[in-house]
């Protein structure tokens, strides 16, 4: 049981698991909290759309319909493995559920599956899932028979391990909506249990984004010898986009780097910064009050929110590459 996250800090979740983002206006705020709780969250929950195509399909889950108003989800995943984020509230995804299953869901206790639910939408005793669950729909006719690509798969497998993380869980927070409610068939054409096996092997090393597939290198042509190699040329390696998290016992240390000068621009573009003169290349009390600011605006508070960078905040300030970390 926890606090829901905050718009940004689901955000940041996201993206420090590689899962590939597009937030569609007003995200944010499009909620359906004035209809009941948010909170406390006990898991995420899996649906097929039944739908075909990702613009209609993030329209009808952000829209929904005149029997059932959007948001239907926080996110939508596409065939492509892109999540588009519809929702950071109370959305209308799960319906009431078996109060059996939350309790094995909130213990995570169960073995393979949790128990079969016996309770749906408007029986006696059902429980609000609506406040309980984040709610992923993904992109499938759910017939049986219309695929699951292999990058759609690997997206769910991500926004559900950095969901988990983010609060602590075991994969046995993440159910399909079969497994919650009786009169639910989704998702269909993949198992439950086979997913928790993926997330658990995920939460089971650090978070870390998608690795690009290499293309394969072309032969020569017969009629064409290899150039001989020059042992001496200076090779040219890629250089990364963004700064990558050089771990905190860089900052511990107080350097003077111009990754701490970059780190500064940007807090103070996120409109964090504490900076009286500056930012500047060596770590400060300055940079520490300005990153604890970064913190809270991500929704960490207490402990998690001191000012000292970890990675999953550090992946979502977004630093420019400038140099390498010693």
């Amino acid at each position: 049981m926890a606090t829901p996250l905050t718009a940004d800090r689901l955000l940041a979740a996201l993206h420090a698991e590689g899962v590939t983002v597009v937030e569609h206006p007003g995200w944010r705020t499009h909620h359906r909290n004035h209809k009941g709780a948010w909170g406390p969250v006990n898991g995420v929950m899996i649906h097929h759309t039944v739908s075909s195509g990702s613009a209609a399909s993030v329209a009808l889950c952000r829209d929904g319909y005149a029997a059932l108003p959007g948001p239907l989800c926080h996110g939508v995943i596409d065939k492509a493995g892109t999540v588009h984020l519809v929702s950071a509230g109370r959305a209308n995804h799960a319906g009431g559920g078996d109060p059996a299953v939350l309790r094995r869901v909130t213990a995570e206790d169960y073995g393979d599956r949790p128990p079969a639910p016996r309770a749906h939408d408007g029986s006696t005793g059902a429980v609000d899932g609506n406040a309980r669950f984040y709610g992923f729909e993904c992109v499938n006719l759910g017939n049986g028979r219309d695929p699951w690509p292999t990058a759609q798969l690997d997206a769910i497998e991500r926004a559900s391990a950095a969901i988990c993380r983010a609060h602590g869980w075991s994969a046995r927070s993440v159910i399909g909506h079969s497994e919650w409610s009786a009169a639910k068939i989704d998702p269909r054409g993949f198992t439950m249990p086979s997913m928790r096996t993926r997330v658990t092997t995920r939460l089971a090393a650090p978070a870390k984004p998608p690795t690009k597939p290499t293309k394969p290198t072309q032969p020569s042509k017969p009629t064409q010898p290899a150039k001989p190699s020059n042992p001496t040329a200076p090779t040219s390696p890629t250089t990364p986009r963004y700064q990558p998290f050089p771990g905190a016992s860089f900052f511990t240390a107080r350097p003077s780097s111009p990754v701490i000068t970059a780190m500064g621009r940007r807090l103070a573009a996120e409109g964090c910064g504490t900076y009286a003169v500056g930012p500047g290349p060596r770590w400060t009390e300055a940079d520490r009050r300005s990153y604890a600011a970064w913190q809270r605006k991500l929704g960490f508070r207490g402990s998690e929110a001191d000012g000292w960078p970890g990675r999953t905040s550090w992946n979502a300030l977004k630093v420019p590459y400038t140099a390498k970390v010693p």
